[in-house]
């Protein structure tokens, strides 16, 4: 009897499983680090004094800085692999952590969070993940970038509740200095020893790809000017703006605030948006998994149009368990967003100048969550309530959906 060791042999797991998997835990603790604005807010008021609209304005920098920074380190990332730029990173959000739970003045806060940890979220964004995966994946793409869009969720899912309780427990630098150690002690080592740039470098081929040689294709010289030329690029670069300005910029920093503010606990607030980032990691999965299957253009439509109809119903929530279903259904689609966007970035303008495209539109959604965050702080100073940001966020996100059904492959 003759035994056919190939076929009889285990399969390897694929080492492009490993590469998501570091790059998960990686946007999974930057993106812990980044849900501490809302959950600091009222600590930094009482402690140190500071007004909603200053420290709503180093938020806004913070998030100005990390979309500003994302095309160039998306450059950097084409011509010089994602790992460099990765560790850099990281290494800038454990220090903006771990010396920002030193701060007194203002101007310390808005140059570590503001500065430094801006800089550093935007090379631990979703610009490192698309220029990781359109590497690393040929089948499972969508489903692959669904997974690190739900590490945003998943990372305020798991430390949300926890920050809060230590912030109401301890105080806020117990929290950020948390967040620090885990960054420098636990993240950095991780993505140095297990990420990779290229699947050349371990020797295979890319997951899915069916065993032809693939030749090393270089990053254009410039991606740019020929992006900036098409309306598509302005389509898309626009639709996500709109999406920043309805999730990170105005839910991380200000949901928790207006809870409080009608009569909601600190702690159900925390479990609200915990509850948003639970539902958020299978609707962005599942986003990732459709993107495989069905025009993302217009998955990108659904989804912006389900979050106008959301947000517009926060203005008539007014009981826990109203906020809990408002948390549920705006969830589903948070980031449902960002799969199909960052492949259909891939998809028209080529996978080897993803890093720099994607993280110019990536700017544009930072722009947005920068407008929001201050815009928002300063209609709450000029009203007094947050009801005209979220009415002006809905109405947005049905701008979207006329946006992105224009865009054509």
């Amino acid at each position: 009897m003759i035994i056919n060791r190939r076929n009889s042999a285990p399969r390897r797991l694929h080492y492009a499983w490993i590469v998501l998997a570091a790059t998960f835990a990686c946007l999974f603790f930057a993106a812990a680090l980044r849900s501490l604005p809302g959950i600091l807010m009222l600590s930094l008021e009482h402690e140190l004094g500071w007004s909603r609209d200053a420290i709503s304005g180093a938020v806004a920098v913070n998030l100005l800085l990390f979309g500003v920074s994302g095309p160039w380190l998306g450059r950097g990332m084409d011509l010089y692999g994602p790992k460099r730029v990765c560790l850099v990173s990281v290494a800038l959000l454990a220090l903006a952590a771990g010396a920002g739970a030193l701060v007194s003045e203002l101007w310390q806060w808005y140059l570590l969070w503001g500065v430094v940890a801006g800089i550093g979220s935007g090379g631990t964004s979703i610009v490192l993940g698309s220029a990781l995966i359109n590497r690393w994946f040929t089948e499972r793409r969508g489903l692959a970038l669904g997974v690190l869009g739900a590490a945003f969720s998943s990372g305020q899912l798991i430390f949300t509740p926890l920050l809060v309780q230590i912030n109401r427990d301890f105080g806020w630098r117990p929290a950020l200095l948390l967040l620090a150690g885990l960054l420098g002690v636990l993240v950095l080592p991780v993505s140095a020893y297990c990420l990779a740039d290229e699947p050349a470098r371990k020797r295979c081929l890319p997951y899915g790809n069916d065993g032809s040689e693939i030749k090393p294709v270089p990053a254009d010289p410039n991606p740019m000017r020929k992006a900036i030329r098409q309306s598509r690029f302005w389509l898309l670069a626009g639709s996500f703006a709109i999406c920043g300005f309805t999730t990170s910029g105005l839910f991380q920093t200000h949901l928790i605030p207006h809870g409080i503010e009608h009569g909601f606990t600190e702690m159900g607030m925390a479990l609200s948006l915990g509850l948003m980032g639970a539902t958020d990691i299978f609707g962005t999965i599942l986003s990732g998994w459709l993107c495989d299957r069905f025009d993302k253009g217009r998955l990108l439509a659904l989804y912006y149009g389900l979050r106008g109809l959301s947000l517009t119903g926060l203005l008539f929530v007014d009981s826990i368990e109203q906020m809990l279903l408002f948390s549920m259904v705006y969830g589903l689609n948070w980031l449902s967003t960002v799969p199909a966007t960052s492949a259909l970035t891939a998809d028209l303008f080529g996978k080897n100048n993803v890093g720099v495209v994607f993280g110019w539109i990536c700017c544009a959604h930072q722009m947005g969550a920068a407008l929001a965050s201050y815009l928002a702080g300063y209609l709450h100073s000029q009203l007094g309530d947050y009801q005209l940001a979220f009415l002006c966020s809905g109405l947005f996100a049905l701008l979207a959906v006329l946006m992105v059904v224009r865009i054509r492959g």
